[in-house]
């Protein structure tokens, strides 16, 4: 016996990953429910071998439907989500709305699984930032071997975290430098991306930092550990899809990066791929359309006592969006809303 799933905007990035993957992993779905706003009403989405046309979001009657995965943004969600978990299904929200909020669960299901029965508060359930999602996947492991101490991470973030429109303006500059008398001005980032990398995702902070970098600080310590002193470098690249970091580990016990590195090739939704070669690492154009997070050039960092460096590439549109959040159905649909 399956589960009724709806998928909120469903025509957007996010949306149309969840449909597939949902797919992909086969998801037990008896019945499943395209939303989208008045604008794409109609619209056609894959799923599977089917072919769905999107409902309206402002009118769903969510009262019978198990599980909604949300990917609409924090304005639609502030609205649609509590409907939706008054009428007793449970949100997976995609957006920040949600992340910060202690009574509702913060969830990386390879990092924080028994925090699922937090579901319960409030028939809601929040999906984390796509550069903290594979960071703390890849952290994890060996913050229980060695305990970690401080993170820092330098992140290279696609456009496509950016939505259509970031896709978009890469791709029109691109063309548009090669093209005389057609150049594109920004109009989604604050300066050209094409051929050039931005240090500003999000709005500023009265700290200087911005919401993109106390993203990852406030997460991490939510899902991992409170105790974990992390700072972020948050950088726009010109990659279509797929985010990557440079994540330095200061940890409280010794280990070594052999050790860690056979921590990491056992841990679950962790690939490491370090040959110490040319070539002999993952690039964000290998990871798009896989489910792994990446890990290459582990090393000690001499610098400090108890150091390691190290290399995480992820799908940003799979394991730090779409992905994750069908992996928290799958785990409540394991541990809390089992049917049949």
């Amino acid at each position: 016996m399956g589960y009724r799933v709806v998928v909120a905007g469903a025509t957007g990035n996010v949306g149309r990953e969840m449909l597939n993957i949902l797919a992909e992993r086969e998801f037990p779905v008896d019945e499943i429910a395209a939303l989208a706003s008045r604008k794409s009403l109609g619209t056609e989405v894959s799923f599977g071998d089917r072919t769905l046309r999107t409902k309206d979001l402002d009118a769903f009657d969510f009262a019978g439907w198990d599980i909604a995965l949300f990917a609409v943004g924090s304005e639609a969600t502030k609205v649609h989500a509590p409907r939706a978990a008054a009428a007793g299904c449970v949100v997976i929200d995609n957006s920040s709305l949600y992340r910060y909020e202690p009574d509702i669960p913060l969830i990386v299901p390879e990092v924080n699984a028994d925090a699922i029965e937090g579901f319960r508060n409030r028939n809601i359930i929040a999906n984390p930032n796509c550069s903290t999602a594979q960071m703390v996947v890849a952290l994890k492991p060996l913050h229980d071997r060695a305990r970690i101490r401080r993170v820092v991470v330098a992140t290279y973030q696609s456009v496509s975290g950016a939505g259509k429109a970031g896709i978009d303006e890469l791709w029109d500059q691109t063309k548009g430098i090669y093209v005389p008398g057609q150049e594109v001005a920004p109009r989604k980032f604050t300066k050209q991306i094409a051929f050039n990398v931005i240090p500003h995702i999000d709005v500023f902070l009265d700290d200087g930092s911005t919401k993109e970098e106390w993203k990852m600080v406030a997460e991490t310590k939510k899902i991992l550990d409170k105790s974990i002193r992390v700072t972020a470098t948050c950088v726009r690249v010109p990659v279509f899809v797929g985010h990557s970091e440079a994540v330095n580990v200061e940890f409280e016990e010794p280990l070594d990066w052999e050790e860690a590195t056979e921590i990491l090739r056992e841990a679950p939704g962790v690939l490491v791929v370090d040959k110490r070669e040319p070539g002999g690492y993952v690039t964000p154009v290998e990871c798009v359309g896989e489910y792994a997070t990446y890990v290459s050039r582990i090393r000690q960092d001499h610098t400090v006592e108890n150091g390691l460096s190290m290399w995480v590439v992820s799908d940003n549109l799979r394991k730090g969006a779409a992905l994750n959040a069908v992996q928290i159905a799958e785990l409540l649909g394991n541990r809390a809303l089992r049917k049949g």
